[in-house]
């Protein structure tokens, strides 16, 4: 019994006791013997191995890229939202020249103009240009003279012909921007982030004869609001704004075409670019036992 030694005669062989319980490592292609509560077993152990004695491999990782963090912008400043206001005081000027309240809306229009010089001047004083002020400051010029190009050619203020090339010029204008947006835009691409002005992807920088352009149709537009107040000067009055017009058409077609063969206009921002994640890198040249 276990726990109780045994007395063995001299010259007699001891028994032996296989009660406790033995394992030994089982290697591949070799026999093994499992000792258990006195019982021999044998065991082949070709296609296993034992738990002790196994090499096991990890998983190898995949290199995984990261996407860049765009960064974001602080659009809420003087500037921009002097560039706003200009903005949203588009369609108030257009339906004040249908009312025919030519003085309410000339003197509306003036002060559109005086945040556009503000806020040019505001944004280079404190060092406030964003890349979305870069964007909407002409997208607030191009809507103000879109409205006004069609109200007052619907009133008989300004020629047909010229305001079908102020605003074809616009549209073009228009739709190469939608483009270069998109195209410029970081993954993902989705409609949300599109419309995220805080999420620069593209800069605009005018060319030279667009800025003299853009004051030139400005010029006109506040002579065409201000010609019922100016018709008493006669012929003097028609001749000047005749001249005027034909130096805006041939300006107009000059600045579209300077963004056409421009190389400088329109610039793609690069995003900052993240390194790949190295931590599997390792893994895929090295194997784990």
């Amino acid at each position: 019994m276990l726990g109780r030694q045994q007395l063995v005669p001299s010259g007699v062989r001891a028994p032996v006791h296989r009660r406790s319980v033995m394992t030994m490592g089982l290697n591949d292609g070799k026999k093994g013997v499992l000792l258990i509560a006195g019982s021999r077993y044998a065991a082949r152990s070709k296609n296993h191995t034992a738990t002790t004695n196994t090499t096991t491999s990890a998983p190898v990782k995949k290199r995984r890229k990261i996407l860049p963090i765009t960064p974001h912008e602080d659009i809420y400043n003087i500037p921009n939202l002097l560039t706003f206001s200009r903005l949203l005081a588009s369609p108030v000027i257009g339906y004040l020249v249908l009312q025919e309240q030519h003085a309410a809306a000339l003197a509306l229009f003036v002060a559109a103009g005086l945040t556009d010089l503000a806020d040019g001047y505001l944004a280079r004083r404190w060092n406030l240009k964003t890349v979305v002020g870069s964007v909407i400051d002409p997208m607030a010029d191009k809507t103000l003279m879109t409205i006004l190009t069609v109200t007052l050619a619907m009133k008989g203020l300004l020629p047909v012909w010229l305001a079908s090339i102020i605003l074809g010029r616009d549209v073009g204008l228009a739709m190469s921007a939608i483009y270069f947006r998109w195209i410029s835009l970081p993954p993902p691409k989705t409609m949300t982030r599109y419309w995220d002005f805080s999420l620069p992807s593209a800069e605009v920088h005018p060319t030279t004869i667009s800025k003299l352009n853009t004051a030139l149709q400005l010029g006109l537009i506040g002579a065409c609001m201000a010609h019922p107040f100016m018709i008493t000067m006669g012929p003097y009055w028609d001749f000047s704004l005749r001249a005027m017009q034909y130096t805006v058409a041939t300006t107009t077609i000059w600045s579209g075409l300077s963004y056409v063969f421009s190389k400088d206009a329109v610039r793609i921002l690069k995003q900052p670019q993240e390194p790949e994640d190295e931590a599997g890198s390792d893994d895929d040249k090295k194997k784990m036992t």
